[in-house]
């Protein structure tokens, strides 16, 4: 029989999707879940969005330039202006999703083998990138103690290789929510200057930052024009995440001019996606205002009801809608496959994210999981307790 790469073996399964099939089988019990495991909001899509694609007028959907629309890229650039964000058009490519944004960072700025730091826990795709790429994530831990906050810079040094190209962070986090200051973006684009590094930064979270701290993006740290590339996305500022519309931002031409490459070889971005997205940045303030609101709630509720919980720890997002709950258990995984094949309170149960794939370190994080708060408050005060019941039947 043919054989299957070594890189195909070695591409991690997802530790968000790959409990679907438990799920399932637990819908056809006639059971109701509670999905806590996925980044999907349920806060509805800009109407504005929705709209621009049932009235377009198009008579072939053709392809778009390779970057972008030029509309697009140049309303994107208005919208980061407003963000006190200063690029041009010319500084951007319109990808599907940010998760082809960060596949064409990895291939525009390493070569096999090269090394890439990132904090962990860090978005669970970042492995699967990576893999895909060639690229080794080296990890540099942050902890539950310290509420995921940037590790100490010297950390960093220490693991700075002759094959280090990059050092890529998300802020806000997922999973963790932190939140990095404008001194840790500093500290960062210290570290980058003098190792002559790129700094990538996943920003798809920039709106939701709580508690009157304002997101401080790199593209903002002046002096850093050569090193700074962001990933972003409409996915989840506008609870888009089917138009799978993203972009590569970066002041570095050479960076743009070789990613242009990546991006002509598979074409275009989806052309009716973009019209949803070029039509969302016309989104109002208010929208973000509620949303923001509504989120601040929520998290609050999960973390209350988490910290009532015996021999439960959970660190409290500044951002994003995500939290890491360490639990009193030895293995989330085998914990969250339970709670869908054999636990119910009432015929409810609730699913999870083990949070081990978050990481890149062999047996990290395996008494963790990441709770995505994207459900009304009631059915997260539901879910919690849920939790709070199978904690102590599992335990028996």
């Amino acid at each position: 029989m043919p054989r299957i790469s070594k890189k195909g073996q070695l591409m991690p399964e997802s530790p968000i999707r790959k409990l679907v099939p438990f799920a399932e089988n637990a819908y056809k019990q006639g059971k109701t879940v509670y999905h806590l495991n996925i980044g999907q909001p349920d806060i509805k899509t800009p109407q504005i969005a929705l709209d621009a694609v049932k009235a377009h007028s198009l008579e072939i959907l053709a392809y778009t330039r390779s970057e972008g629309s030029e509309a697009f890229r140049e309303k994107l650039a208005n919208y980061y202006a407003n963000n006190n964000i200063s690029v041009k058009n010319d500084d951007i490519i319109v990808t599907t999703g940010g998760s082809e944004a960060l596949l064409f960072a990895f291939g525009t700025i390493t070569d096999i083998d090269d090394e890439i730091i990132i904090p962990e826990p860090f978005y669970a795709n970042y492995n699967g990138f990576s893999t895909a790429s060639g690229v080794k994530v080296v990890p540099v831990i942050s902890k539950i103690e310290d509420n995921f906050a940037l590790p100490p810079i010297e950390e960093f040094e220490k693991l700075i290789t002759p094959k280090t190209k990059a050092i890529l962070i998300c802020n806000p986090g997922n999973p963790t929510g932190y939140l990095y200051s404008k001194e840790e973006i500093k500290k960062l684009a210290e570290i980058v200057k003098k190792h002559d590094l790129f700094l990538i930064a996943d920003e798809v979270y920039r709106e939701f930052a709580y508690d009157g701290v304002s997101h401080y993006s790199i593209l903002q740290e002046e002096g850093l024009e050569n090193h700074a590339i962001v990933i972003d996305s409409v996915s989840k500022r506008y609870s888009m995440c089917g138009a799978r519309i993203g972009c590569l931002v970066s002041k570095n031409k050479d960076v743009i001019k070789t990613a242009l490459k990546f991006a002509q070889a598979r074409l275009s971005p989806p052309t009716l996606a973009q019209i949803a997205s070029e039509a969302a940045l016309d989104t109002p303030q208010s929208y973000f205002d509620d949303v923001i609101s509504e989120y601040v709630e929520r998290r609050n509720v999960v973390v209350e009801e988490l910290m009532k919980i015996e021999g439960v720890k959970v660190g409290m997002p500044k951002g994003a809608f995500y939290c890491i709950a360490q639990l009193p258990i030895k293995d989330s995984d085998a914990f969250a496959q339970w709670l869908l094949e054999s636990f119910d309170v009432d015929g409810e149960t609730v699913m999870v994210a083990p949070a081990a794939g978050f990481y890149s370190t062999p047996g990290v994080g395996l008494n963790q999981i990441r709770i995505a708060y994207v459900l009304n408050k009631e059915s997260l005060i539901k879910a919690v307790n849920i939790l709070k019941e199978a904690l102590k039947v599992y335990k028996e």
